[in-house]
């Protein structure tokens, strides 16, 4: 059982540790504890947080920085978040000003304005709506046998691919499948016109076009594209400042997994628990190659069109009482913008 100095001084050596990136030694917590003690004492404190693993003793000096042990004992029973700075709230704000066409160009944009804020590699994830349903779908002709397909949905994303269409098409044929579409499939929720583009849509085309297999293809890709996961990465270069090149198989393996078409980010992010802002580090972080790396991740609530995340990936020694502060400000903002991006939708 640690006492309430062992406890001070574990915090205060977190504190200077993450401010300077610097072991932390006996009289320079002598001079910032808010207790006056020897050195002697502090020694004997820090031995004690040595001997329960919260604590580590460097090679190259007689000081001591945090464990990942230590830092999850701060997180859990000491940390004090740090409200976000009026300069900080002005800065997210006036980055976010401007008119957005798009519900990515919004999320994409967040993972920019909290990587320049942080210097941390950030990770952006739109809000996950259930209920986002088709509503409407079309063709566009770009000359000869090209065509833009269209796909819009409720939460005001539109999505385009560009298509060739086999010299054999019959166009009348084309207007027909596509108002099938129409017809049958606006309004309803995304995965349940995934089910009846494998199911029943084939078998109506087949009355108006011999070989309905090319159309559903078009459909079924831009449907993929608009039902998928997307998310957004900020500051991939930054994580050299904390992995550097001195483990190259580290930084080459971090970023492919936030790679946006190679990558696996729900690997990364894992499962995210019900509360509004969660740190992962150590063996927290799946796989291995995420050692020495600390990862705060926050949820953010858009009501009807659900919610969204946002993360930062960073070293473990954060200053974490900043990064969670102003990340829970960050998701207040971005959940501000996109409900008034929503507003235009309703």
């Amino acid at each position: 059982m640690l006492t309430k100095r062992q406890l001070l001084v574990l915090k205060e050596i977190i504190r200077q540790s993450t401010e300077t990136g610097q072991p932390v030694g006996s009289k320079s917590l002598m001079a910032r504890l808010p207790v006056h003690v020897s050195s002697a004492t502090i020694r004997n404190d820090m031995a004690a947080l040595e001997d329960a693993g919260l604590i580590l003793k460097t090679h190259s000096s007689s000081g001591r920085v945090p464990s990942t042990k230590g830092y999850r004992f701060y997180l859990d029973h000491l940390i004090e978040p740090t409200a976000a700075s009026p300069m900080d709230l002005a800065t997210i704000q006036q980055a976010f000003g401007g008119t957005y066409h798009e519900l990515d160009d919004i999320v994409a944009q967040s993972a920019r304005i909290l990587s320049n804020l942080t210097n941390y590699t950030a990770i952006s994830l739109g809000p996950e709506v259930a209920s986002v349903s088709l509503t409407g779908f079309r063709l566009v002709p770009l000359g000869g046998q090209q065509v833009m397909a269209i796909l819009v949905t409720s939460n005001g994303a539109v999505r385009n691919q560009l298509f060739t269409l086999p010299a054999n098409v019959d166009s009348s044929a084309i207007e027909k499948a596509i108002r099938i579409v129409n017809d049958k499939l606006v309004g309803l929720p995304l995965n349940e016109v995934a089910k009846k583009v494998q199911s029943e849509v084939p078998e109506l085309m087949m009355h108006y076009m011999t070989t309905p297999d090319g159309f559903l293809n078009i459909f079924g890709d831009v449907l993929k594209q608009a039902a998928s996961e997307r998310f957004y990465v900020g500051g991939r270069l930054n994580l050299m400042d904390f992995i550097g090149t001195d483990d190259m198989n580290q930084l080459k393996s971090v970023l492919s997994m936030i790679d946006a078409d190679t990558g696996d980010i729900n690997q990364l992010l894992g499962p995210v628990g019900n509360v509004p802002i969660e740190v992962k580090l150590g063996d927290e972080l799946t796989p291995d190659t995420l050692k020495n790396l600390s990862l705060i991740i926050a949820n953010y609530d858009v009501g009807a069109h659900g919610t969204g995340t946002i993360a930062l990936l960073g070293p473990s020694a954060m200053p974490y009482s900043r990064m969670i502060g102003l990340l829970d400000a960050f998701r207040s903002e971005l959940a501000k913008r996109l409900t008034s991006y929503y507003k235009n939708f309703d």
